[in-house]
């Protein structure tokens, strides 16, 4: 509190002394002149005495409390009085509480100001219970009527309120507290002891009226129930004590170092009723003081420029924990008025700074942490020498940033190389290498945009990131300004030192990551340096090594990032009867389209485990979501997917597909997986169990080019498998080479054996479907029936059908009805499984 709300304070608090002892004096006359005026006998004299003797012991028997610097007790004065007046007239009863009240403020040694307004109030308080007693008629004879009983619990309640209304207001101004919150402290101990009070209050008089001679046993009955009333507090004061420290320990349960002191303040502050509280933290670099109490920290900062305090005594706790460790400060409790902590709440204090020490530490330790961390992260995302974005954070935030395109607008990566740095460097030093460097790291910084991202890639290579372009071809013009900026002498030591530099600038488009935007702008920037110019635009057509990798396969990262692939579908149709039982997803590159339609090639561009998950789950999603389309369009064709042979090594595999599957609300049992015969063979237990896992959950296996490699009758019955797969070879040398038309025969009979369905690939005319069907092939593929094409094309050519009937690709071998001849292969072997395939 300022010294002018002190003084203020101070102001209010004798004008209301003053006002208690002018009612205290009024009240007082009366009583005299009452007195006076009335014949007193030696027997009414000798009730005074023990009326006085009553009411000092009542005023005796007090229950006392600490409120900050200031004690406040909680008495019996009103039941000694609410006695009197039952035996008194009113104006004995004020003289008598006023005899007391003296008695009481002399045994004490009280403090002027205290002692007078101790009388004033006591007698005033009388005079309330009397003026009750008088309004509501005590004449009444008998000892137990009610409406005896209900004059002494009106007087007796008149009392204590004008008790509260005169006491509260002082104890609030003499201790700098709210007066609301001095009225509502332990209100519930006190309504509890009030009402206890006027009970037992009540029943005396009754008895005293009935028994006379019991009026002497009462100071000892007040004794008893003031000692009874005491321990009640008592122990109740010490259970909220211990659980109020427990809950302050637990709060200080914090990792920011400030809110701990913070909370060390305002907890200690309410838990020893101290009218300040300080701590002295020396565990930083700078020792610090913190000044406060219950309502929140008014000083915070250096010990030598703390404000004056108006505190007159001070108790202090050292900030030492209960290990060897020296203690890291002080905590201090600061009271107005002189103070003396029991032993509870010493022990209290100790526990309280210790837990306090603890949490200090625990908070600074866990600053030190942070500090660290952010240093190495810091470290590890910036250049030592420019405090520029380093490589890795680059590319970080720019996968970041590409992900969030949609609100970043159009964005662009701008390569700059400085041109004759290594002659800088052998003819100067590295040290003024160092300081062309930091000149050019200023100078980006300066002309880029508040939301580009500057980066050192390492030597004398600098990236901008530039973001929130408005079109694409803003991006030349921005990185040219930028490139601009370095063309300018830097001077070291005295000397001018001429830099120049090259850059190239790529325009993110399409789904493009970062390691594919950098490499185009590494692409660019050499055209640049090639063709003399400052700044050069990436152009695909110009990136022979892009046209060169897209030829072979698309052996970059970037094939996969930008999706620069399609998948189509080639129907497999039932041999017999034209009808289409499923479809083969095919991937191929858009711009260099495989010309085979086998794309084992793209498999095997993107099988490395940094591509294949991110590829094998694109391919799947566009499989599925054909799948999905057909269906609800009334053709429900199982998909067929090729699987990489590195996705069979991977045991999360399985988990992916039904994921995928479940996503697009596909059954297992339309998924075909075709596998490739080199692994699916092999002895290992990943292969094995990814296997099962997929044939468990529905999902079908094809063998795809059965034919190549060792399979035998033995291996692949141990297999889950749905159907296999002659190669196209195969198939186009049956009517040329007896071994082709072995190699057929004999994978219908191993599906004829493992009872799968067999299906021929790549075939091309009338005559291999109908040998084919007469060695017992069930269904074939290949360009008789229809090429690969994207899934909407299909489904149109499903819809239109052949000969008016949809889902036929081709017309059957036989018309309905007719008499045919069966095969000698078919009547040996019966008819073969087959997939199934939408009715006609």
């Amino acid at each position: 509190m300022t010294e002018s709300g002190n003084v203020r304070a101070e102001r209010q608090l004798r004008r209301l002394v003053g006002v208690a002892s002018l009612l205290a004096a009024a009240v007082l006359t009366w009583a005299i002149v009452a007195a006076l005026g009335a014949n007193s006998s030696a027997l009414e004299a000798a009730t005074a005495v023990t009326l006085v003797a009553l009411t000092s012991v009542s005023r005796f028997a007090y229950v006392r409390m600490r409120i900050g610097g200031t004690h406040q007790a909680s008495s019996w004065n009103c039941f000694g009085i609410l006695i009197a007046l039952s035996a008194k007239e009113p104006y004995w009863v004020v003289l008598i509480v006023f005899v007391s009240a003296i008695v009481y403020g002399a045994v004490l040694r009280l403090a002027p100001q205290r002692f007078l307004f101790s009388v004033a109030k006591e007698t005033v308080v009388a005079a309330a219970g009397c003026a009750v007693f008088a309004a509501t008629g005590l004449a009444v004879d008998d000892p137990l009527s009610w409406t005896l009983v209900g004059c002494l619990f009106l007087a007796y309640v008149a009392m204590e309120v004008v008790g509260d209304l005169l006491v509260v207001p002082v104890v609030a101004l003499a201790s700098r507290t709210p007066v609301l919150q001095r009225f509502t402290d332990e209100l519930d101990i006190r309504l509890l002891l009030v009402a206890a009070q006027t009970a037992m209050a009540i029943g005396t008089v009754v008895l005293v009226r009935l028994t006379p001679s019991l009026l002497v046993a009462v100071p000892g009955l007040v004794l008893s129930l003031h000692l009874w009333s005491a321990s009640r507090l008592r122990g109740r004061a010490e259970r909220e004590a211990w659980q109020q420290l427990a809950s302050t320990t637990e709060s200080l349960n914090d990792v920011d170092l400030d809110a701990v002191l913070t909370l060390g303040v305002i907890r200690a502050a309410e838990l020893f009723s101290a009218d300040e509280v300080e701590i002295c933290y020396r565990g930083a670099e700078t020792p610090r003081l913190l000044r406060g109490n219950s309502r929140g920290v008014h000083y915070n900062g250096p010990r030598h420029t703390a404000a004056p305090t108006e505190a007159a005594d001070s108790i202090a706790a050292p900030l030492s924990s209960r290990d060897d460790g020296p203690d890291i400060g002080e905590l201090r409790l600061l009271f107005r008025g002189k103070v003396t902590l029991s032993e509870r709440e010493r022990y209290t204090l100790r526990t309280f700074a210790s837990a306090l020490c603890t949490a200090l530490r625990n908070a600074a330790a866990y600053a030190e942490l942070e500090r660290v961390a952010a240093a190495h992260a810091h470290a590890a995302a910036h250049d030592p020498l420019t405090g520029l974005t380093n490589r890795r954070a680059l590319l970080d935030s720019g996968a970041r940033l590409l992900g969030q395109r949609h609100t970043q607008g159009v964005m662009a990566l701008l390569l700059i190389d400085l041109d004759h740095f290594k002659e800088v460097n052998d003819t100067l030093g590295h040290a003024a290498g160092d300081q062309v460097i930091i000149a050019a790291a200023q100078r980006l910084e300066a002309a880029a945009g508040p939301d580009d991202v500057v980066a050192r890639l390492g030597g004398d290579e600098f990236a901008v990131l530039l973001t929130h372009l408005p079109a694409p071809a803003v991006a030349s013009n921005r990185a040219a300004r930028i490139v601009d900026a370095l063309h300018h002498p830097v001077d070291i030591e005295g000397m001018q030192v001429a830099m120049e530099a090259s850059g190239g600038v790529a325009v993110a488009t399409g789904t493009s990551g970062m390691v594919e935007l950098l490499r185009r702008a590494d692409v660019a920037m050499y055209q640049a340096k090639r063709a003399g110019n400052r700044v050069a635009v990436y152009s695909r057509r110009r990136d022979t090594s892009e046209v060169g990798r897209r030829a072979r396969g698309g052996e970059r990262p970037g094939l996969v990032a930008d999706q620069e692939f399609s998948v189509l579908f080639q129907p497999i149709v039932d041999l017999a009867d034209g009808q289409v039982v499923a479809a083969e997803a095919l991937v191929r590159l858009k711009d260099f389209p495989t010309p085979a339609d086998d794309p084992a090639g793209l498999l095997e561009a993107v099988d490395r485990p940094s591509l294949l998950p991110q590829f094998q789950d694109i391919v799947l999603d566009m499989a599925l979501l054909a799948a999905a389309d057909w269906r609800e369009a009334g053709f429900d064709l199982p998909v067929s997917v090729n699987i990489a042979p590195r996705s069979l090594l991977d045991p999360r595999f399985p988990a992916a597909v039904i994921t995928r599957l479940r996503t697009h609300d596909i059954p297992p049992h339309r998924l075909i997986l075709e596998l490739t015969e080199s692994l699916a063979l092999t002895p290992l237990d990943v292969v094995q169990d990814v296997l099962s896992q997929l044939g468990a959950a529905g999902v079908k296996l094809t063998l795809d080019d059965v034919g190549h490699g060792p399979a035998s009758l033995a291996v692949l019955s141990q297999l889950p498998l749905h159907e296999i797969k002659i190669g196209p070879e195969f198939v186009r040398g049956m009517a040329s080479s007896d071994e082709a038309a072995k190699v057929v025969r004999s994978a219908v009979e191993l599906g004829r054996s493992l009872k799968v369905a067999v299906v021929a690939t790549g075939v091309e005319t009338d005559a291999q479907r109908r040998a084919l069907w007469e060695l017992g092939c069930a269904a074939g593929q290949g360009h008789l029936f229809a090429r690969p094409m994207a899934a909407n094309r299909l489904l149109a050519a499903l819809h239109r059908g052949t000969h008016g009937r949809p889902g036929l690709l081709a017309a059957p071998l036989h018309d309905e009805g007719a008499v045919i001849r069966i095969p000698t292969a078919r009547r040996a072997g019966g008819r073969q499984p087959r997939l199934p395939h939408l009715p006609a």
